[in-house]
């Protein structure tokens, strides 16, 4: 056998042996629903209910929420809380609907990206809002030193908050909701075109060029938030704002980093094809299987943080809240 021939044989042997079901599309809901065995009719039903009980106590806290905080905190907290559940139930439709992952994924994706932001303003809020915030912390110096852009550059200077700086930290969290909407619907367009693959890592593809852009929006809208935490957080320590922010990160940690990490072991071949699932259509559902029982957790915390801050009446929560701020304002200036 000649030198040119050669690769050509070996291609050919190597396709000769993989099961074609390891090369089309994801399956449609009714094949995944046929090949089930009891394990994972069992498995599948628990996933399920997970989902839906996430979704419900979510509802749940919304009614208690709209009960008995005012406008606006009462939206920013209802769009706080809808983080994990929303993810789960996106999750579980990826889940029974392999071919629906392209839509389920972007929504999550969406919905979170508008939770950054809100997360700021919330932290703005129960700190008196724009006008109360500026009031207690205009002129003094904020730390700018701070992950994920530039937690190793120590040497910036600390910057004086002001109106038009507070603007520009609220624009560059909000950036990332709209660009990621718009950008989101724009994958959507091509992957229904045929051109958006997350497979094609050529240089001409898409997924090369749009993939690290969102990331760049993503990276930039996470700074401001991490700058007003960082320097606000010890006045709002009696909300429990630690907890919460972590619980805020680590939803991101699991649905943006895992999700990522899981789809370029299902793209290197790590994760075996299992028919009818392909290696990147196991690897998505083993990805929101996953995320389905991350996120139930984490919504039955985020409910306990809530609740527990709000259980006060609202007027004696005001009245609480005024005080410790401006105590806390006071202690800063000494």
């Amino acid at each position: 056998m000649s030198q040119e021939e050669y690769p050509h044989a070996m291609e050919e042997a190597l396709n000769s042996t993989i099961d074609p079901a390891c090369l089309q599309e994801p399956p449609l809901a009714i094949d995944v629903i046929k090949q089930l065995d009891v394990f994972e009719v069992c498995l599948y039903s628990m996933l399920t209910c997970m989902s839906c009980l996430s979704l419900l106590l979510y509802l749940e806290q919304c009614v208690y929420i709209y009960k008995n905080l005012p406008y606006p905190k009462k939206t920013t907290i209802i769009w706080v809380n809808g983080a994990a559940p929303v993810i789960a139930t996106m999750s579980c439709f990826g889940m029974w609907i392999p071919r629906a992952v392209m839509f389920t994924d972007l929504t999550s994706n969406c919905y979170f990206a508008v939770v950054v932001y809100k997360i700021l303003v919330l932290m703005i809020e129960e700190l008196g809002g724009t006008n109360g915030f500026l009031k207690g912390f205009s002129g003094k110096t904020f730390k700018i030193s701070t992950g994920p852009c530039c937690c190793c550059c120590l040497c910036l200077p600390r910057v004086p908050m002001s109106r038009k700086l507070l603007f520009w930290l609220k624009l560059g969290a909000l950036q990332y909701a709209i660009l990621k909407t718009v950008l989101s619907v724009l994958v959507v367009v091509l992957w229904s075109n045929g051109s958006f693959d997350l497979s094609d890592l050529e240089i001409t593809g898409s997924a090369i060029w749009i993939n690290p852009f969102i990331g760049v929006l993503t990276i930039i809208s996470l700074w401001p938030v991490a700058i007003i935490f960082m320097n606000t957080n010890s006045f709002l320590r009696y909300l429990n704002i630690i907890p919460k922010y972590a619980i805020y990160q680590l939803i991101l940690v699991l649905s943006q980093l895992q999700t990522s990490i899981i789809n370029i072991l299902a793209l290197d071949g790590t994760i075996a094809c299992a028919p009818p699932f392909s290696s990147q259509a196991r690897g998505s559902m083993l990805s929101q299987q996953m995320m389905i029982m991350e996120m139930f957790i984490l919504t039955l915390i985020t409910r306990f943080l809530y609740r527990r801050t709000y259980d006060a009446p609202l007027s004696e929560a005001h009245d609480e809240d005024k005080s410790a701020m401006q105590a806390a304002v006071v202690e800063h200036d000494v």
